[in-house]
């Protein structure tokens, strides 16, 4: 007895020491000190110890060539012996069991006695309980250092893809047993690391980590095939979840409850770093955005002419939502929708008349706009697969709409056709300005009643066309007894006559031409770059049709005058020779047409 005293005391001084010795309470280090420890004070030999996998089977320790060096699987009846009583002896072979719940046994070949056994097996799970204790403290000592260090990084950068990235590395460094993969709800570029998309699958895995992104718990399931558990642990901020990280782990191994709460600790400071550097990308494309309403604003309200207007609008929004085509599209006096400058070709095509009739149709219910991320389900074989449609509003009323269209779908976002819509509401006015000052000017230059241009417009082209051109023709048109036509038929049919003599004068010259309103019922032409033979013969063309053309019938009398560069001449002599011109056709016989060159023979 004091002999069996003596060598447990020995034992307890033995372990004791290395307690004191030993810093690093690395647990398979001091397993396998105590297991040469016990060969040596009790004369054992084959001796092992084994850790639990699954409830009666064992795997070794060490990794140090025995007998004993194999997986052990104990029967029924020992294995309830064992958890009873803690040592079992059979055939010469002890058993004993160590730490708690008897995760770790001890076997050997050896001749002992059972009461010594008892208190060998006290002494050892004591040993190995410190250890395994001080094991655990030094882990999570470093753990939460790591964690500290993860959580600097986290809060040293705003980019998204790079807290995902240094979460999967830490992670796995940490845990090299264990598989890590992310679910995220958006798209992310982050290289090579496991990323898989976060989306309803029927009968799929995929599902649980929808419930724990959906719940914001931590959720997990068993695969018995591949005899894994998987955890799903949410990423989650203080307003919302980003992701999910899933960790596969062993069935073997299991993930104890204070690894998991670490786990969710980590997963809860990357979702609030990940949450920061959303919040940040929001504000600066928000400020970005801000920049461009001022911008266009700004741009827009410094008296722009139309087509500078939509030019610039074209080209902003183009740039800023990445558009592969555009239209803008204005309701006239008469309702009729007419594109505005700053279309792409494309809406200048017949193909584009199925996007407008579309957008028309919807913005005729839907008055904030247009959205539609793929339009084949609403076009058949549509080119362009996402549409954004915007009205322009004036005084409560649309009065137009811009739209945008690009051939990839989804390929524009609910944010930028809001973005669309603050940036037409704001440039709605400054296309009212601009088009309300082109009509303006229009009517200065325009005569109301044939929609001829002014005189004073006329005058002011001739005198650009003197300054650029090398020739050029005038011809000043008179309505034969216009006073007789007043007198039969009334001022109105007088009015009507004017109107059709203007209406042929305009069908009948070029759009470089300018067909100008003189005076009562005389008109004028300017033909740029034009001589005096082909003047007299448009003007002997019109003289021609007018005849043939009116109701009731009338005639015309023109005087051509010419000009040409390097003399001295001004739209002033040019105006008097056509005048003379024309007064010597009038006094000829009139329904005829004179040159300034009749005037001298």
């Amino acid at each position: 007895m004091a002999e069996t005293n003596s060598q447990l005391l020995r034992i307890n001084q033995v372990l004791f020491d290395y307690i004191t010795r030993e810093n690093e309470g690395l647990f398979s280090k001091a397993a396998a000190f105590l297991l040469e420890v016990l060969k040596n004070e009790c004369a054992l030999t084959d001796a092992e110890l084994y850790l639990r996998k699954t409830e009666r089977a064992f795997l070794p320790l060490s990794a140090a060539a025995s007998s004993y060096n194999y997986p052990l699987h104990l029967s029924e009846n020992d294995w309830l012996s064992l958890q009873s009583d803690g040592v079992l002896v059979s055939d010469g072979v002890v058993t004993m069991s160590f730490a708690d719940a008897s995760s770790i046994i001890f076997q050997a070949k050896g001749s002992v006695e059972r009461s010594f056994l008892t208190e060998l097996s006290f002494l050892c799970n004591r040993f190995l309980h410190y250890v395994k204790k001080a094991e655990n403290l030094a882990l999570n000592e470093r753990k939460y250092e790591q964690l500290y260090r993860l959580t600097e990084k986290f809060h040293s950068t705003m980019n998204k893809d790079e807290v995902l990235g240094e979460l999967l590395v830490t992670l796995q460094g940490m845990y090299q047993n264990y598989l890590f993969y992310l679910f995220l709800s958006h798209d992310s570029e982050i290289g090579e690391l496991p990323v898989k998309d976060l989306y309803f699958e029927e009968n799929g895995s995929n599902d649980t980590a929808m419930e724990a992104y959906l719940t914001g718990m931590v959720k997990s399931e068993k695969n018995e095939a591949f005899e894994r558990t998987v955890y799903y642990i949410p990423l989650k901020g203080q307003q919302g979840i980003y992701g999910v990280l899933e960790v596969i782990v062993d069935m073997a191994e299991d993930l104890e409850q204070r690894e998991l709460k670490f786990l969710v600790m980590v997963a809860n400071a990357a979702g609030n770093a990940m949450e920061n550097a959303q919040l940040y990308e929001q504000s600066n494309k928000l400020i970005a955005d801000l920049q461009l309403i001022n911008e266009t604003s700004h741009k827009l309200n410094t008296n722009l002419r139309l087509n500078d207007t939509m030019e610039f609008m074209s080209k902003q929004i183009i740039q800023s939502f990445g558009a592969e085509e555009i239209g803008f599209f204005y309701s006239d006096q008469d309702t009729m929708t007419q594109p505005l400058p700053g279309c792409t070709e494309f809406f200048k095509t017949d193909a584009a008349g199925r996007y407008r009739d579309f957008v028309t149709e919807r913005l005729a219910s839907e008055k904030d706009g247009v959205f539609i991320g793929s339009l084949g389900s609403y076009l058949d074989s549509a080119e362009y697969q996402c549409l954004m449609g915007v009205p322009m509003i004036e005084n409560n009323g649309m009065k137009g709409y811009a739209v945008i269209l690009h051939q990839t779908p989804y390929a524009f976002t609910f944010d930028m056709f809001k973005l669309l819509q603050s940036l037409i509401h704001h440039s709605s006015l400054a296309l009212a300005n601009s088009l309300l000052r082109e009509e303006l000017e229009q009517l200065v230059k325009t005569d109301h009643m044939t929609k001829l241009y002014s005189r004073k417009y006329l005058s002011e082209c001739i005198q650009r066309s003197m300054q650029r051109d090398r020739e050029g023709a005038f011809i000043l048109v008179d309505i034969d007894n216009f006073k007789r036509i007043n007198d039969t038929y009334g001022h109105q049919v007088g009015d009507e006559v004017i109107i059709q003599v203007a209406a042929l004068l305009k069908l009948n010259i070029r759009e470089q031409d300018t067909g100008s309103r003189w005076g009562g019922e005389e008109l004028a032409i300017y033909l740029p770059s034009v001589s005096m033979a082909a003047g007299i013969a448009i003007a002997e063309r019109l003289v021609g049709i007018v005849a043939e053309s009116t109701m009731p019938a009338i005639t015309i009398s023109c005087g051509v005058a010419h000009w040409e560069a390097g003399s001295d001449d001004s739209e002033k002599k040019l105006f008097i020779r056509a005048d003379k011109a024309l007064y010597k056709a009038k006094s000829s016989g009139k329904n005829r047409v004179v040159s300034e060159t009749c005037i001298w023979q």
